[in-house]
């Protein structure tokens, strides 16, 4: 049986390293945009609410990515998806790139892959609807909106 005393000195040794955690910060300065992506304004609007925040240099940081370590998953994943496709820095990538990542991102929603179950658990509002798949399928092939 656990006494008293280890009992305290457990839990403060816990609030201690977890204070502590807190002493390597997260790097949340944006990078310099290079473009945001042309889009109609309604695909805009989606690409936003559903995308920007792992995918573009505007994120919005939840307030738990403002802790550790749950900041280090998060940012992370923010890393991850700027590296797969920035719409941020979208003059950066040429026509052709352009188009296969419009291509890609779309094969990713219609999977269901994007946006990711653990951002949608955080963030209901990035659900897509059907009429919106409707949109960005048709954006991402190049089709008339």
């Amino acid at each position: 049986m656990i006494s008293e005393k280890s009992a305290k000195v457990t839990i403060l040794t816990c609030i201690g390293l977890f204070l502590a955690l807190q002493l390597w910060p997260v790097n949340r300065q944006p990078e310099r945009e290079q473009g945001l992506v042309e889009a109609p304004e309604d695909v805009l609007r989606i690409l936003e609410r559903s995308c920007f925040d792992c995918h573009s240099n505007r994120t919005r940081w939840p307030w738990y990515g403002y802790v550790a370590p749950f900041s280090w998953l998060v940012a992370d994943h923010i890393k991850e998806g700027r590296e797969a496709l920035n719409f941020a820095t979208w003059d950066l990538y040429d026509e052709e790139e352009q188009l296969e990542l419009r291509e890609e991102a779309w094969d990713e929603v219609d999977l269901g892959e994007m946006p990711p179950d653990y951002y949608l658990l955080l963030h209901p509002e990035g659900r897509l609807d059907e009429s919106e798949r409707a949109l960005l399928r048709a954006w991402a092939e190049g089709g008339d909106l």
